[in-house]
């Protein structure tokens, strides 16, 4: 029996978060490769540490990437992130690179040849995800936590220096027969200028706060934690070891809906663990947008080397307007799920990438080169045709 009234906690971290800056990094090399390539092959991870940067993984892809090359790449994300303290420098830091050439093994398995379609970058299973609590069709807790954490980082580009890059949130919110109606507690941790005591640092992020909550939905006071330890000046790297793909929650749904095996961030989208991931969105948002469920997953799988997707499963929770089987059947009409047909509708092989490393990859407005294509509802009118809507 479903909970008439309950609680539910998303978190964000934001873009100078140690995890969050090795995304970022691991993206802007993949964007790289793109922008000269777009056949390039790009699996890429990130490790950070006091004023220490690891690169490491395999790549196929134009010669004049060098490793000299990928180090001042990460040395740009990292000063447009923000960092310039002593721990943590864009100028300073030693950064090392360990990045080979692409397995030939996987390479077979994976390239097009002769009667062969493209396959799979690799086996797995893949989740989509849309609702009807938010304008963007996401769960509302997650789009808060990253809301107000991007309000911050707006502020703190915009020349303020009250705050540094590293900062977290985490919105609880109450349901009532399935609909959120405001917030039971908010958290805000946030790295900030030596010399601001704690509550100087509450009164500077409460109006980030409200500003991104609905009229009316502001917790008690006493359930609003900025800065819960006192201090928070020593962020980033230097205050705790960074990895890509550590945030995998953070990137899709707060915990609201399933997660795959895989993260995004240093993967080119022949890797289904991202385009497929971003497919099932499209699909489980344009469901949505049409009207024919308030709430839908979506589950791909696939086989390394397979172009074909193994298995498509449709659940829209008990809130479907149609027939799930039917419904399944018809988004395969609609768009071809192999990893060839993902990339070629959504026009993945592109430079988009470095901006999906903070924020959310999903809940974003598509934008005019291509990034966040998934985003899109242009397959309401085929689903509304389809099914008689």
């Amino acid at each position: 029996m479903a909970q008439s009234e309950y609680l539910f906690t998303s978190e964000s971290v934001s873009e100078g978060h140690p995890d969050k800056v090795c995304d970022r990094i691991s993206d802007a090399i993949v964007d790289a490769f793109l922008a000269e390539d777009p056949h390039s092959r790009v699996a890429l991870e990130t490790m950070a540490t006091t004023n220490f940067v690891v690169l490491a993984g395999e790549v196929r892809g134009p010669d004049s990437l060098t490793h000299d090359r990928l180090k001042e790449i990460a040395r740009e994300a990292i000063k447009d992130i923000g960092y310039e303290q002593h721990g943590f420098h864009w100028k300073d830091a030693e950064i090392i690179s360990h990045v080979h050439s692409q397995s030939a093994d996987i390479a077979v398995g994976v390239d097009a040849s002769g009667n062969k379609d493209e396959g799979a970058g690799d086996q797995g299973i893949m989740f989509g995800y849309a609702c009807t609590e938010t304008e963007e069709l996401m769960p509302a807790p997650i789009a808060l936590s990253h809301a107000i954490l991007k309000s911050l980082a707006d502020f703190r580009h915009g020349g303020d220096t009250s705050f540094g890059p590293d900062s977290k949130s985490q919105v609880t919110l109450r349901y009532v027969d399935g609909k959120p109606v405001g917030a039971a507690s908010i958290v805000v941790s946030t790295q900030h200028a030596g010399n601001l005591g704690q509550d100087e640092v509450r009164d500077l992020v409460r109006p980030h706060v409200l500003k991104v909550l609905p009229e009316g939905w502001m917790c008690p006071e006493e359930e609003f934690y900025v800065n819960p330890t006192g201090r928070f000046v020593i962020g980033g790297p230097d205050g705790d070891c960074g990895l890509t793909g550590r945030k995998i929650i953070v990137d899709t749904y707060g915990g609201a809906a399933p997660h795959g095996g895989g993260a995004f961030s240093g993967k080119d989208p022949t890797k289904v663990d991202r385009s497929a991931a971003y497919a099932a969105r499209y699909l489980a948002k344009n469901v949505v947008a049409a009207g024919l469920a308030e709430k839908c997953v979506i589950q791909v799988s696939y086989a390394i080397g397979v172009s074909k997707p193994l298995s498509v499963y449709v659940n829209t929770q008990g809130t479907g307007q149609v027939d799930e089987q039917r419904l399944a059947v018809v988004l395969q009409q609609l768009m071809d799920l192999s990893p060839r047909g993902i990339r070629q509708h959504l026009q993945l092989s592109r430079p988009i990438y470095a901006r999906t490393a903070a924020y959310g990859h999903f809940g974003r407005k598509p934008e005019q080169d291509g990034g966040f294509s998934w985003e899109r509802t242009d397959l309401v009118p085929g689903l509304k045709t389809a099914f008689g809507a």
